[in-house]
């Protein structure tokens, strides 16, 4: 079986770790990567979590720099709720905090919605499985969203993945796992709040109990109910910690489960 520093080099975390130097770091990589691609915009969905806060406060750092620098570049924050978010108001203090360019918001509810009907309408009964292939629905959705607008505004499109949600697989695969650029790839949870922090964002969001939101029969599920760990014993791990067994046993099941969504699709031959 996969040993416990093969993973951590292989998601990238690093010994050592400094929230002023991963912040000029990540602002630098995304300066040079809009200007390599020859795009001109950003585009994020901001959930109210601490992962698109971070994310959101570099891009729009990234950006003004470029502008500063005589380049034109811009920052588009999407809210992308599903009908009514559960969370409203942390997303709209996200928004605030991070101060994007332009803001915009789509509806996801009925295009989800509409193609789970017509899956339904096919023949195919989800059964028990109906809202949490819903929720894979609201993710793709979400992505094809981000992307038409980047499509539109000649930009780029980011993700949120980190090292502590890619090790446990804990994303859609083609929706939030789809993206041009990872800004947190590399950090654990607790770093990346310690970026979120030094950044200035807001304790409450900072702090916030990690949630994906996607099943609409278990609103504001903590992702740590779904993990069977804690982020702490993931974050351990990603350092090289020693955790429990139980816990090694529990994160090498969910990794080794979701090798499938961390490679490129399989070629035949």
């Amino acid at each position: 079986m996969i040993e416990q520093s093969a993973i951590i080099k292989a998601l990238g975390v690093q010994p050592d770790f400094n929230a002023a130097h991963e912040i000029e770091k990540r602002i630098a990589f995304l300066k040079t990567y809009l200007v390599d691609s020859r795009q001109t915009a950003y585009v994020l969905g901001i959930s109210g979590g601490v992962d698109s806060l971070t994310a959101g406060h570099l891009a729009q750092r990234a950006v003004r720099e470029l502008r500063h620098e005589g380049r034109t570049a811009t920052f588009i924050a999407v809210r992308l709720p599903y009908g009514v978010q559960a969370d409203e108001d942390d997303a709209t203090a996200a928004v605030t905090a991070i101060g994007p360019d332009r803001v915009m918001r789509v509806d996801i509810k009925p295009a989800a919605d509409s193609l789970m009907a017509a899956v339904l309408a096919g023949g195919i009964d989800p059964l028990l499985r109906h809202h949490f292939i819903l929720g894979n629905v609201k993710a793709r959705q979400r992505m094809v969203a981000q992307y038409a607008i980047a499509g539109a505004a000649s930009g780029l499109v980011i993700g949120t993945d980190h090292a502590a949600e890619a090790l446990m697989g804990f994303y859609t695969k083609f929706g939030d796992g789809a993206a041009d650029v990872l800004p947190l790839a590399g950090l654990n949870k607790r770093r990346i709040r310690a970026v979120a922090a030094a950044l200035g964002a807001p304790d409450h969001l900072v702090w916030k109990v990690p949630t994906a939101d996607l099943e609409s029969d278990a609103p504001l599920r903590p992702d740590e109910d779904v993990y069977g760990v804690t982020y702490d014993q993931i974050d351990d791990f990603l350092e090289g910690r020693s955790i429990a067994l139980a816990a090694v046993q529990r994160i090498l099941l969910a990794y080794n489960a979701s090798a499938h969504k961390r490679a490129l699709p399989v070629p035949a031959g």
